[in-house]
């Protein structure tokens, strides 16, 4: 009952603690580290060992697949150079470094030992990049190199870790370079194949599996699977993880059914929450016993505090020296295909200053061997190093995002680009319709054509329509959403009765859901384009969009089709040929379409406030 009533508090600390920090707008990872340390000295809270059996297998494993499968492995692969540059060569170079440090104020630890506490402090988290670097809003390619590093950091260090341990039970004699070098690659390259080969047979059975909850239980097994068969084989079950979540998540939309894939997504939303966030407060739950073994040490307080602050002024200082040295290697020097510009050095700083320890490094540190002299100093170095990173650059991170001008990923990119692919989408889809010759004596094509007409007018109402007037989109929302509850209403009052069978009332309140949620996506993304209102080039380019420069309106910003009939349009759009204004393909008569048919202009622009982009009705392009 101890054990289980501990674990309820755990959860739902963590729960509350995430709800307030959500609120006040600040990084859960740091008021529940806070929140632990304060924790850890009441009364009443038990002392928690963290074992590192538990992290590095318990928790590892989850946290890393989780992150895999939400990880874009286009973009991964995009980024590989900077995300190796990061995961094995600053892993090293700050092993060496650390290494350098502590046996320089600790002597008597030896080599062996300072290489290991090198290697433990070395990698940063995975988890505490993605939920600082997404909560605060940097760009998304600072992210994903983050979060490619810090999915195979963990490897180098382990493996530089286990040499440092074995050297440690040797009188510190420490193998040579090139032998750590291949016991790397044969680690790496047996996580790859074991990787590999646990995503071909999960993909095998996905073939044969169309429940989604056998789906998703299939999926919870995967990475303890592939991480206990790659440590078998002494390979990298870190490399092993991460490879059949890049790989599983990349193929899912292919392997598996809607329903499994939402299903799969939600369940490890909720693990990956509940885990990483448990995680930290579990960090901070560390602190009290750490510091009583600390008082029980022979050394100096003066030396023990020394050591400390100088690890952790080295693992930051040594990321910036690696990252801007190395800065050609790490930043591509063409533009950026995502924004069309060069990225400054700006991001560079970020990606040094983005280097937050976690939970890995703490395990890690319990992994040293009790022989190795003064282990509970090197304890506090890595205890020190976690929460000084997380408290000292996860704080500061978004504040210097702020002050070098880095933009946020912008919702009215996004909005755009979301409607473009929607466009191309429904190209391929009409296509296919024409395609098909099965007879249509029910106008079925035409309701299809409808569907997907309303679907795509949505997403560019999005983007912005006459100032101060309601979307038909968002005019649909609010209206159905109102309908949806009464007929919610009406469900349970039958349901009250007893006279449907429950699975019957189920599946229609589930249908409901769905919609609603659909409709409250689709509302929530409105309100953020409509927050932002920022504008930087997005898309692609064809012939007609290079030649087309943007041009101003010069008249009256009005649809005079519209006016001529007494009609009201939605959004204004102008043809950059001969200046044409027209309304958009949601008013009700498409003017600017049906000027491109007339005249076979190919570019307009919208000539909505603030707005700027254009839009080819040849290839369906925006620019």
């Amino acid at each position: 009952m101890e054990i289980a009533f501990l674990l309820v508090a755990i959860a739902v600390t963590v729960l509350t603690v995430t709800a307030i920090a959500g609120r006040i707008g600040i990084a859960a990872p740091i008021p529940l580290i806070l929140v632990g340390w304060v924790g850890s000295y009441l009364p009443g809270v038990p002392t928690i060992h963290l074992e590192p059996e538990v992290v590095l297998l318990g928790l590892l494993p989850p946290l890393l697949y989780a992150a895999a499968l939400s990880t874009s492995l286009v973009d991964f692969n995009a980024n590989r150079r900077p995300i190796l540059l990061l995961s094995v060569g600053l892993v090293a170079f700050t092993t060496v470094g650390v290494a350098v440090v502590v046996h320089e104020i600790l002597p008597e630890v030896g080599w062996a030992a300072a290489f290991a506490i090198g290697a433990v402090v070395a990698p940063p988290d995975a988890v505490a990049a993605t939920a600082i670097g997404r909560r605060i809003g940097l760009p998304r390619r600072i992210v994903t190199i983050l979060e490619g590093e810090s999915l195979l950091n963990d490897a180098t260090a382990l493996v530089a870790l286990r040499t440092a341990i074995a050297a440690a039970g040797t009188a510190g004699a420490m193998a040579p370079a090139w032998e750590v070098g291949l016991d790397f690659a044969l680690a790496a390259g047996g996580g790859l194949v074991v990787g590999i080969a646990g995503f071909l047979l999960v993909a095998k059975m996905r073939k044969h599996v169309t429940d989604p909850v056998l789906d998703t239980g299939i999926s919870l097994v995967v990475p303890f699977a592939t991480f206990i068969a790659a440590e078998e084989i002494h390979a990298s079950g870190v490399v092993a993880v991460v490879v059949a979540g890049l790989l599983l998540g990349h193929k899912a939309p292919i392997l598996q059914t809607a329903q499994s894939r939402i299903a799969e997504r939600m369940n490890w939303r909720t693990l990956a929450f509940m885990l990483e966030n448990t995680v930290f407060l579990l960090i901070g739950l560390q602190a009290h016993w750490l510091v009583d073994d600390v008082r029980a040490s022979t050394l100096p307080t003066g030396t023990i505090v020394g050591v400390c602050l100088a690890t952790l002024v080295a693992v930051v200082v040594l990321r910036m020296a690696w990252v801007f040295p190395v800065r050609y290697l790490l930043i591509r020097p063409g533009p950026d295909p995502a924004t069309g510009r060069r990225p400054p050095a700006s991001y560079t700083f970020l990606i040094g200053w983005a280097g937050m320890r976690g939970v890995v490094t703490l395990a890690a540190a319990f992994i040293i061997p009790d022989t190795v002299p003064h282990r509970e100093v090197l304890l506090m170095i890595a205890f020190t190093v976690v929460a000084g990173t997380l408290l000292l650059q996860g704080l500061s991170l978004g504040w210097l995002a702020r002050r070098l001008n880095v933009p946020a990923p912008d919702p009215m990119d996004d909005a755009l680009a979301r409607a473009t692919l929607l466009q191309q989408a429904s190209k391929a889809s009409h296509k296919v319709l024409a395609e098909l010759k099965a007879d249509d004596p029910y106008g079925v094509a035409d309701l299809i054509r409808q569907r997907i007409e309303q679907r795509n007018f949505a997403a560019w109402e999005r983007l912005g329509t006459t100032a101060g007037e309601e979307s038909p989109a968002a005019l649909y929302a609010r209206v159905r959403e109102e309908m949806i509850k009464a007929e919610r209403r009406r469900v349970l009052e039958i349901r009250s009765t007893g006279s449907v069978p429950s699975e019957v009332v189920s599946d229609v309140l589930a249908m409901l859901d769905i919609e609603e949620s659909m409709l409250d996506a689709a509302e929530q993304e409105r309100a953020d384009v409509e927050a932002e209102r920022v504008r930087r080039p997005v898309g692609q380019a064809c012939d007609h969009l290079l030649s087309t420069p943007l041009a101003d309106p010069a008249g009256e910003l009005e649809c005079g089709a519209c006016l001529a009939i007494g009609s009201r349009w939605v959004a204004l759009r102008m043809c950059l040929a001969c200046g044409e204004i027209g309304c958009c393909d949601s008013s009700p008569n498409r003017h600017a379409s049906a000027h491109f048919h007339e005249s076979t202009h190919p570019v307009m622009r919208s000539v909505e406030p603030g707005e700027d982009w254009r839009w080819c009705f040849v290839h369906h392009l925006t620019a």
